[in-house]
């Protein structure tokens, strides 16, 4: 059974709702594979990956656990506005009451979005719009290369950015060169709407170091698993710029302005009542409309950052997918001690080029590096 097989079969709901593949056969990376697939609804990336760190144990010294990711300067929801202290002034005061009415603003737009989506508002057609029907399940390949993760750090430096801000702006990039190489499309200038919707983990900051700590100690039915999540409609800029750094402008500014906003909490609310009030149905056929209106999901997570071991075994890389039926093209990234792992889950009709995909991703990645190492360059000689 191959893993472009598994995406064409329903998951058994007479059993457990997960299932583990063993793939015991060399490849360039890895002498096997271990392929694990787990329904949505019993947990989302966050939870699994907070299970793999307890699993697992450090190769440098196979009696401890892993070394945990360092810890965000973020330790508040991303739309909080802490108060300024009195010494800071006037000014500091009237700027945090307006953060507040921004925050207001910009969360009325994003509901409105939100329901306009569900309603009549499509993305453009692209080639990364699925061609499927409602209830077709196409096979999903799924493909993945490494990036480095310093060249996404040394982009984030001399852009000040977020590491996130860097790979939506990657993303975008590589996207765009595909649309207009695939497309034939000569308007730069051409305002095309594509949107993924970003997976935004709702736990604190500190959740995966605590959960760890926990299961290690014996605690772990202390740990709330499940789903915590909630998501937010994030345009893609699809262009052609000169200056390549202006896809992780673009992103920053985007990124920014989405996080002055309450509707990653809104549309969390508004799955759990959709779901309890009109049942999973009527939930999943909302939940269908938005996709499909949509064309991209993108996710983002931060993975162990020395090497592990699971079971004696040393683990290579970790690749994390989501397959969702009603989308031509699933992006991941997944970070692994010095790399960044993308994976593509895309429909295996619509994209037969998906490893010329990979290379616009790895290629744009080296771009942008290079624009940033020389926009550094000049900025010390200034």
């Amino acid at each position: 059974m191959s893993v472009v097989s598994l995406s064409t079969q329903y998951m058994d709901n007479s059993r457990p709702l997960w299932d583990f593949h063993l793939l015991d056969f060399p490849t360039s990376e890895a002498t096997s594979t271990a392929v694990m697939r787990v329904h949505h609804s019993l947990s989302d990336g966050v939870s699994l990956l907070t299970l793999l760190m307890s699993c697992a144990r450090s190769a440098a010294d196979p009696v401890k656990p892993p070394a945990m990711p360092p810890l965000p300067k973020r330790t508040g929801a991303i739309y909080a506005r802490p108060r300024p202290p009195a010494s800071a002034g006037a000014l500091a005061f009237a700027r945090w009451v307006w953060s507040f009415v921004l925050l207001a603003w910009h969360t009325t737009v994003d509901v409105a979005v939100f329901f306009a989506t569900i309603l009549f508002l499509k993305d453009t057609r692209t080639p990364f719009t699925t061609t499927g029907h409602h209830g077709e399940l196409h096979r999903k390949r799924i493909v993945h290369r490494s990036l480095n993760l310093e060249d996404v750090k040394s982009v984030k430096q001399t852009m000040n950015c977020a590491v996130n801000d860097v790979l939506v702006g990657v993303t975008s990039a590589a996207l765009s060169r595909y649309y207009y190489r695939k497309s034939g499309d000569n308007e730069t200038g051409k305002d095309i709407r594509v949107r993924s919707i970003l997976l935004v983990n709702l736990r604190p900051s500190t959740s995966v170091h605590a959960s760890v700590n926990m299961i290690e100690s014996g605690k772990g039915s202390d740990v709330k698993w499940g789903n915590q999540v909630g998501f937010i409609f994030l345009p893609l800029h699809i262009a052609m710029h000169s200056d390549p750094l202006d896809y992780i402008r673009k992103a920053k500014n985007t990124c920014d302005r989405k996080k002055s906003s309450l509707e990653v909490a809104f549309t969390h609310v508004a799955a759990e009542v959709f779901f309890k009030l009109f049942g999973p149905k009527a939930g999943a056929a909302i939940f269908d409309r938005m996709v499909y209106h949509t064309t991209t999901s993108l996710s983002n997570m931060i993975g162990p950052v020395e090497q592990v071991e699971l079971f004696g075994h040393p683990v290579v890389f970790v690749a994390s997918t989501t397959f969702v039926p009603q989308e031509a093209i699933v992006v991941n990234y997944q970070s692994y001690v010095n790399s960044v792992r993308l994976a593509l889950a895309v429909d295996e009709a619509q994209f037969p080029d998906c490893h010329e995909l990979l290379d616009d991703f790895s290629e744009t990645l080296n771009i942008i590096k290079g624009a940033a190492v020389s926009l550094g360059k000049h900025n010390q000689k200034e």
